[in-house]
């Protein structure tokens, strides 16, 4: 049985019609990613390529690109979600809580869902023991936050054949990984349903700057465009949107207006559902069970 096969088809046109709370028309969920980047491995991404094309260990020039992020970006981010009383689902790289506690401390104090994000930075399929990873980072959070996490986004959205199995075994409710529709669709394990909560792959700063290489203020174009359609789209039938940040990229001084605008604009629609991942995950379950 191939993975895919474990979550049919659904034709969007198909699926229930379902009413987000308030009868708003818009789920909105910010996702702020916050990772650890070992300096003596290579380095998840890089924005500079090594001298004559030789990878070099230790890459300090790529590590600082990405230690920016937790030294000076998160602080724009964490500012521009607080300040507007945004709720926030803090993406966390289990051992951030050792590491960065300070960013961990405040996102934890400001209210932030922590959902899973593996234990350091790095595809789930080079994990030595997936199993001890994913009971470890459910651990460290759970002891630093208090409460264990119900939400997971595995690093870099990636997946084995084992790792929903897994992830349901260790109390995870929802997953991210599964860009494949604007509303939740629940997934069969042996352990239970998991539930995939609409992520992006296209409303993401990582896509829109490391990636495809865009100006800053494409950031702002493209999710105004993602919001407006949905937007529209919701007077018929509930949508999700997800905007996923992260520190060293929309946290720079050259892109931080952006998201402050962006976020300006959600808010000035009064027909949006601010919520988190379990709130979204919560909601579809709730609102299925009426169906």
């Amino acid at each position: 049985m191939a993975l895919s096969d474990r979550i049919p088809y659904q034709a969007q046109i198909d699926r229930p019609k379902l009413a987000l709370p308030g009868g708003k028309k818009l789920a909105v969920w910010v996702i702020l990613n916050v990772e650890e980047w070992r300096i003596e491995n290579p380095m998840p991404r890089t924005v500079l390529s090594p001298p004559m094309g030789q990878p070099l260990l230790p890459d300090i020039p790529n590590w600082s690109w990405h230690e920016y992020g937790m030294r000076a970006g998160f602080w724009r981010q964490f500012k521009a979600l607080t300040d507007r009383k945004m709720p926030a689902t803090l993406a966390i790289n289990a051992n951030v809580c050792n590491s960065y506690p300070r960013v961990a401390s405040a996102a934890l104090e400001a209210g932030f869902e922590f959902m899973g994000h593996g234990f350091v930075q790095g595809p789930m399929h080079k994990v030595e023991n997936q199993a001890d990873a994913i009971k470890r980072s459910v651990e460290t959070i759970s002891k630093f936050s208090g409460k264990p996490p119900r939400s997971w986004e595995s690093p870099g959205l990636t997946e084995t054949e084992e790792t929903l199995d897994l992830l349901r075994l260790n109390g995870i409710e929802y997953v991210a990984d599964w860009v494949i529709d604007d509303l939740p669709q629940d997934i069969a394990t042996p352990h239970g349903t998991i539930t995939t909560i609409p992520y992006s792959v296209e409303t993401n700063d990582i896509v829109i700057h490391a990636l495809q290489h865009l100006p800053s203020e494409q950031f702002l174009k493209r999710c105004t465009d993602q919001f407006d359609r949905l937007y529209l789209e919701g007077a018929s039938n509930a949508r999700i949107m997800a905007i996923s940040i992260h520190p060293y990229i929309t946290g720079v001084p050259h892109r931080i207006k952006y998201l402050e605008a962006l976020l300006d604009y959600v808010l000035g629609h009064d027909g949006v559902a601010l919520m988190t991942a379990s709130e979204i995950g919560d909601w579809y379950r709730a609102a299925m069970a009426k169906n």
